[in-house]
């Protein structure tokens, strides 16, 4: 009975060993936005920590170098009097040269180490870190999350602005068809934050920019919904309430076509003289097709599928073709963009 006694405490002991290393949430630092970026050959990492403040949410940034992430978050880790926990980073910010010299490190290191969740949305930003987070810090007084919240869809979020995760740009930089859009900030003079576009990121490098506008079209080609924009033409001012697009590719003599119908259900909400339905109908798709051309064109310049227009020729080409999408068929590909606007209402108008 004895040696039974015994060995069930060994098992029990060897039960809870496995928690060891557990620390209590009051003892852990949980940041909401990282900042990385390299000064003398070294990862020069921000995080910015919320504060409970009474009623409030105050923050606090604090920075670390290393010659790894990890490196500079321990460093950092080690003058705090609790330990950084950064499972619960929600925005992840590199600066533009970064993003142009490649990303392909910090995100193998994010999927491989899993201290920050494959989910963590990134953004690049087009400004010096000092400066925007000491400005971003004081603006956001007092609630301290506005970072975070300008992308989340239930707060701040515009259907012009992409949204990017680290699982995805992981994805892109081992694909042979897609690419992505990363959105670009910067400090806002009377605003907190200002978005001036994506990055174009092609094989983890940023190799292009694309405007507001012109990801909104980004967006709705990839079925994101763009309900709430308003389109502003000649006569007109409508607002979108929603959108969807269809594709259909083939090849002709070698030659990829993809063929695709972006429909979007609008509202009148001003307009300008005394335009018919018709007009405004014509002058909005003339607009929306006329923004996606030059969009398209300067994708196909810069080489990067953001669109993710191979992935429509899986059917149409080998395995081995598709290796060699973007330097041997993506140049060649003709896309053709059909718009078709409903008017869905036009308010207290009478219109003909």
């Amino acid at each position: 009975m004895r040696v039974l006694r015994s060995l069930i405490a060994v098992c029990i002991v060897l039960f809870l060993s496995g928690c060891w290393d557990n620390r209590d949430i009051n003892h852990r630092v949980l940041p909401v936005v990282m900042g990385v970026t390299m000064k003398e050959n070294e990862y020069l990492i921000y995080l910015q920590i919320p504060v409970p403040s009474g009623n409030t949410t105050k923050t606090k940034i604090v920075t670390g170098a290393g010659k790894t992430i990890n490196h500079a978050v321990d460093k950092i880790s080690a003058n705090l009097e609790d330990h950084v926990d950064l499972l619960h980073v929600k925005v992840i910010l590199v600066d533009t040269k970064y993003a142009q010299k490649g990303l392909d490190d910090i995100i193998a290191d994010f999927m491989r180490g899993r201290d920050v969740s494959t989910k963590t949305l990134i953004a690049i930003c087009d400004d010096d870190m000092d400066h925007f987070f000491t400005s971003a810090t004081q603006s956001m007084e007092p609630k301290g999350t506005a970072l975070y919240d300008f992308f989340e869809k239930n707060a701040g979020w515009n259907p012009q602005i992409a949204l990017t995760r680290v699982w995805e740009v992981y994805r892109s930089i081992h694909s042979y068809t897609r690419d992505v859009a990363i959105p670009v900030i910067r400090s806002g003079k009377t605003t907190v934050v200002q978005h001036i576009g994506a990055a174009v990121v092609k094989n983890g490098k940023m190799v292009a920019q694309i405007n507001p506008d012109e990801t909104l079209l980004f967006n709705a080609f990839n079925g994101e919904s763009t309900q709430g924009k308003i389109e502003v033409s000649n006569h007109a001012s409508v607002l979108i309430i929603s959108n969807s697009i269809t594709n259909k590719s083939l090849m002709v003599n070698s030659m990829p076509i993809l063929k695709s119908n972006l429909k979007l259900k609008v509202v009148i909400l001003e307009t300008k003289g005394n335009p018919t339905t018709e007009t405004i109908k014509q002058e909005l798709e003339d607009v929306v097709k006329q923004r996606f051309d030059q969009m398209f064109a300067k994708l196909q310049k810069s080489g990067a599928d953001i669109l993710g227009t191979g992935q429509y020729f899986r059917s149409e080409l080998s395995r081995a073709e598709l290796k060699n999408w973007r330097t041997k068929y993506y140049s060649e590909l003709k896309l053709e963009l059909q718009v078709d606007a409903i008017i869905e209402n036009t308010g207290f108008l009478n219109m003909k």
